[in-house]
């Protein structure tokens, strides 16, 4: 489908506005529980009700939107969040001396992402029992940066291109509800500081790190500017160091892991398959 197809499926551009003027009409809507509150926003109104017009998800909903719309709906959210990761640009200049203040905890809060070898990955081996399919999955958060490592190293026909596609897709589908639901729950029980929770929003993922800024925006208004800057310099951040520590750091430890809590029998995948 070429880009002239894209613009002019109508189907797709008025379920969009449809579902934004429900989402928005319905607004922020604060449920308190015992340790905070879950503050579910616009975003995951517009999430619920798009799965609800997926045919991969509901079937009769064939009907109004067809494959080829959905097929045309992927390439654009890179373009739809444009705007916003433009938006980021123009408040971290201005709020440079925050992001300074910040120090190496910036820097430092790369290595958060090397929990998932060291929480999920044994999770994958030992109780689910994957063979190498665990290494693309838990090697990283699975993004598109990591996705190309995989893919140049094993083949995204490999095992472990397997694995990185398979958590990329459950987090391009479900990962910007949980980090709505976390970051609100968080921003709210006081636990940790809202710059923390800002900066963690940063995780290579526009659509993600769009959901958790926001959900913390709604939580501390007052910080708005101070949270966008910092979630928008920590994603920037993830892009230009986390590349790296997945390359030289995660993908070698979450292999030597695997020789050692890894299925023996297991064939490894060979490069470019």
């Amino acid at each position: 489908m070429d880009i002239k197809d894209i613009l002019f499926d109508w189907r797709l551009h008025l379920s969009a506005v449809v579902i934004t003027v429900i989402a928005e009409a319905i607004g922020v809507i604060k449920v308190p529980i015992g340790i905070g509150a879950i503050l579910l926003l616009p975003l995951l109104y517009a999430f619920v009700l798009g799965l609800l017009i997926n045919p991969n998800v509901v079937r009769s909903a064939k009907v109004w939107i067809k494959d080829r719309d959905v097929s045309a709906a992927s390439p654009m959210i890179v373009i739809a969040i444009m705007p916003f990761i433009a938006k980021f640009g123009t408040i971290i200049g201005p709020s440079m001396s925050t992001i300074i203040d910040a120090g190496p905890a910036l820097i430092l809060q790369e290595l958060g992402n090397l929990a998932t070898v060291v929480l999920a990955f044994p999770v994958a081996v030992l109780v689910l029992g994957m063979g190498r399919e665990s290494i693309g999955a838990c090697f990283s958060v699975a993004r598109e940066p990591n996705i190309a490592i995989i893919a140049d190293k094993y083949g995204l026909k490999s095992q472990e291109g397997a694995g990185v596609m398979g958590v990329y897709v459950i987090g391009t589908l479900f990962g910007t509800f949980i980090f709505a639901i976390l970051a609100s729950i968080l921003a709210t029980t006081g636990m940790f500081s809202i710059d923390a929770l800002a900066m963690a929003c940063g995780i290579g993922s526009g659509s993600m790190m769009a959901a958790c800024s926001g959900a913390l925006v709604s939580a501390v208004p007052e910080m708005k500017d101070q949270i966008l800057a910092l979630a928008g310099a920590s994603n920037v951040l993830t892009y230009a160091t986390g590349m790296y520590l997945c390359v030289f750091v995660a993908l070698p430890v979450t292999e030597k892991l695997y020789d050692w809590l890894g299925r023996k029998d297991a064939p490894a995948s060979a490069a470019g398959e």
